[in-house]
């Protein structure tokens, strides 16, 4: 039958208006946004319609970026409210819609009429046409069809954030609206509702961002010092950014752009990570690219050493000590902070005065007071009339940090204080000087008297060292050379060589210092080497330096370092290394920018070589090996980053088919030890199997398994991993730089099998041989028993009843001594 041609014509533009509509970015009150069309801005760049999440069957209404492959979500109307499923199946035709009155009210309509979300906003004027449009900045606004003045908005999305900030988007509140703009976390990866955590600025004297948990302060950056805020080096205007900070009495914001106008970025407050972090879009890799982590360690939370208190980070641990002058009010509870020494008398010269603190973090300013057209010496004048006053400071700092100027008094305790060497300022805090004075007199004739007395006494010592030495090291080569004939393979090098192939053993020619002593890169016969030099105070002692030298000119694998000689020779003790120019595992692991040069399929091809060679070592060398300190730091890599497993000083050889072995002597890493051999002394090749699981878990996740903590849920890695993997969301676990390029189902498979190693009793662990075959096929994986976890304190038995405190991650034990 043929169709009359007004026919054709009528469906042909009834098509055509609703692909225009679908590509259109503006609503009226005459064509809302109906379920399966979207809005795109002029130029392409977002989209706002209607989406799920995961497997989740809520839908929402939200805004994310077009023309990036990756569905990011950036905007969520009804984060908190959405259309469930029951609403959607109970009408055959979904009818959700977005629609806009007359008055200017955008309203979010489920198929039965319910309002799931709606802006509230009216217009002022009967003569006002409102229209929504999606703009190219990601900003969904209200307002008239003829007025584009952005003051003139009747509502915008970028006064109601979700939990993304975008550039150009303010941060910060408004006096005379009463409007305050802040982000608020997801839930999770599959709930935008709001969240715990929450990024923004304070309300204040002196407004500074903060990162909130519920109502409680988890960190703040200090006040804006005239171009970043004070203790976030980070956030400071660098070649990328432009930063814009106004605070006046009307308004206090803050707001990012890039100055490369074509950089796709946004800023994100993350419940998972507890943390704020920015992303900038990377064409080349087609992933997000981590730019910025606030705080930036995990280290000295707010006010984390109470008043009068400052936090230090040192080897990878926060410390408190409290200001000179001031003493703690509790050794055992350093958030009580710290008092004086003695009562400041106010006013009084020689006795009131003010001690300059360096590289301070500058207090909370909740209690302070600000003038930024008044000297420092004006300021300090200022606060020496006030007896309230505690402390002073320059409330500006120029970009280079060669001027300074403006005024901040504090009042009442001195909150939050962090020894920042790379971006803290001087804080000038008031206390009785006199006493300061006093000890810097008698330090003076102290030192004086002692000196003359410890000078004696070196000389003395000087000469009697000479000679034990020289003595030690003749009985040190004389027992090396008892089992060299039967036991070495290796080269015996003179020291004389090894000191000129390092520049005589030159700090600048050092790769690291170890638990054993320095290492130290060198040049023998035109090729590289790395030379390990035990020190007179190391761990390593004779026993364990001929069992290196003696299983390293045994052992040949690829995924073994391979050891080209050694020297003994008097006090010295020397092995010789082929050259690893990209250092230790737990170099790149452990740091947040080196991390991101591990992609996933780097971390897939580590784990899989440390297996291989565990495997040669517990099943295909000529001696069955059982390594006791596997660890991230005994995992050197080559210039293909392939793994290779070194230090085997405290390495036990098996005769014949035997596995395991007790010892009264527990050597090894805690952290990484087996639960049989920490509290018992049992160790065998499923002690290296647990060693390796928790080396899985640490490559997966790029935390460290001692002193990992995970919000509420967990107390260490193993813990964590094992909700991640009983929950089936990898993606809390897997390293914030792997998310957007790790494979799921691969994810799961290794947290898995990293379980399965840890599991409590050794019988059901795996072997090495089952390890590789788990993670080179699909083979179906057997259920893990939960495991124990063990935490920072381990009963070690030297004897019996000998029971010890356990040392941090990366102290390697070669003799547990008796209290």
């Amino acid at each position: 039958m043929a169709i009359p041609l007004p026919f054709i014509v009528v469906a042909s533009l009834v098509l055509l208006s609703s692909k225009v509509s679908s590509e259109t970015n503006t609503i009226t009150q005459f064509q809302p946004l109906t379920y399966g069309t979207n809005l795109v801005s002029e130029e392409g760049t977002f989209e706002l319609g209607f989406f799920r999440l995961g497997t989740s069957s809520n839908l929402y209404l939200g805004i994310w970026f077009k023309k990036i492959p990756q569905k990011t979500i950036v905007w969520v109307a009804n984060r908190n409210n959405p259309i469930n499923n029951t609403i959607i199946n109970s009408n055959s035709n979904n009818s959700t819609e977005l629609t806009l009155t007359k008055e200017g009210n955008l309203v979010l309509l489920s198929s039965n009429n319910t309002v799931h979300w709606s802006t509230n906003a009216t217009a002022k004027s009967e003569s006002v046409k409102p229209v929504a449009r999606l703009l190219e900045t990601g900003n969904f606004v209200v307002r008239d069809e003829k007025d584009n003045n952005s003051e003139n908005y009747l509502w915008q999305s970028f006064d109601y954030p979700s939990d993304t900030l975008l550039p150009g988007m303010k941060l910060g509140w408004e006096v005379t609206t009463g409007l305050n703009r802040y982000l608020t976390s997801w839930n999770n990866w599959e709930d935008p509702s709001s969240g715990h955590f929450s990024y923004g600025v304070s309300r204040g004297n002196i407004p500074e961002m903060q990162l909130w948990n519920g109502s409680s302060v988890t960190y703040r950056s200090g006040p804006w010092s005239g171009f970043r805020f004070s203790a976030t080096p980070a956030l400071k205007r660098r070649s990328l950014m432009n930063i814009n900070f106004v605070d006046n009495p009307m308004e206090s914001y803050y707001q990012v752009f890039p100055r490369n106008r074509s950089m796709i970025l946004r800023t994100v407050v993350n419940q998972t990570m507890n943390a704020l972090q920015r992303f900038i879009w990377d064409e080349e890799t087609q992933n997000w690219k981590l730019d910025l982590v606030i705080p930036r360690d995990g280290f000295c939370g707010y006010n984390y050493c109470g008043s009068f208190g400052y936090c230090a980070v040192k080897d990878n641990s926060s410390a408190c000590e409290c200001l000179r002058g001031f003493e703690p009010k509790s050794a055992e509870k350093w958030s009580e902070g710290c008092v004086q020494r003695s009562e400041t008398r106010c006013r009084v010269k020689k006795k009131d005065g003010f001690v300059k603190v360096s590289n301070m973090k500058i207090p909370d300013t909740k209690t302070s007071w600000m003038n930024r057209s008044l000297t420092i010496e004006e300021c300090k004048a200022k606060c020496w009339e006030n007896c309230s006053c505690t402390a002073y400071a320059n409330s500006d700092i120029t970009e280079n940090g060669s001027g300074y100027s403006g005024c901040i008094l504090w009042f009442g305790d001195l909150l939050d204080l962090r020894f920042l060497p790379d971006a803290g300022q001087d804080l000038f805090v008031r206390m009785d000087i006199s006493k300061i004075e006093e000890n810097k007199d008698s330090s003076k004739k102290v030192v004086i008297g002692v000196t003359s007395i410890v000078s004696s006494i070196a000389a003395v010592l000087l000469i009697f060292t000479f000679f034990y030495r020289r003595r030690k090291g003749k009985d040190t080569k004389a027992k090396i050379n008892e089992s060299e004939e039967g036991d070495l393979e290796l080269p015996l090098f003179d020291f004389d060589t090894i000191a000129c192939a390092t520049s005589d053993f030159s700090d600048d020619n050092m790769l690291g210092q170890g638990g054993f002593g320095p290492v130290y890169k060198g040049t023998l016969d035109g090729k590289n080497i790395a030379v390990k030099r035990l020190s007179d105070t190391s761990a390593q002692g004779l026993k364990e330096f001929k069992n290196e030298v003696i299983f390293c000119s045994k052992l040949q694998h690829r995924n073994l370092v391979k050891v080209l000689g050694y020297c003994v020779e008097e006090q010295e003790k020397l092995l010789i290394y082929e050259y690893m120019p990209n250092k230790s595992l737990n170099f790149f692991l452990f740091d947040d920018s080196q991390s991101k040069l591990l992609d996933w399929s780097a971390r897939l091809n580590i784990i899989s070589g440390i297996a291989r060679g565990l495997l040669y070592l517990h099943q295909d060398s000529r001696l069955r090996i059982i390594h006791r300190d596997l660890k991230s730091s005994n995992i050197l890599l080559d210039d293909d980053m392939n793994p290779k497993i070194s230090d085997f000083g405290l390495a036990k050889v098996g005769k014949g088919d035997q596995i395991e072995g007790n010892t009264r002597r527990v050597v090894g890493t805690y952290g990484y030890m087996a639960p049989e051999y920490a509290i018992g002394g049992v160790f065998s090749v499923k002690s290296d199997v647990y060693s390796f699981g928790v080396l899985l878990l640490e490559v997966l996740s790029g935390k460290k398994n001692k002193g990992f903590s995970y919000s509420i849920h967990s107390y260490n890695l193993i813990e964590h991993a094992w909700r991640c993997w009983k929950e089936c969301i990898p993606i809390e676990f897997i390293d914030t730089c792997l998310r957007d390029s790790y494979i799921l189902s691969e994810a799961l498979r290794c947290i898995h099998i990293g379980l399965l190693c840890v599991q409590h009793q050794p019988n059901d662990r795996p072997n090495m041989t089952t390890v590789v075959t788990m993670l080179t096929s699909e083979t179906t994986l057997p259920h893990p028993e939960k495991p124990v976890f063990l935490m920072q304190r381990v009963l070690v038995e030297e004897d019996v009843g000998q029971n010890m405190y356990c040392p941090t991650n990366e102290v390697t034990i070669s003799e547990v001594e008796p209290r």
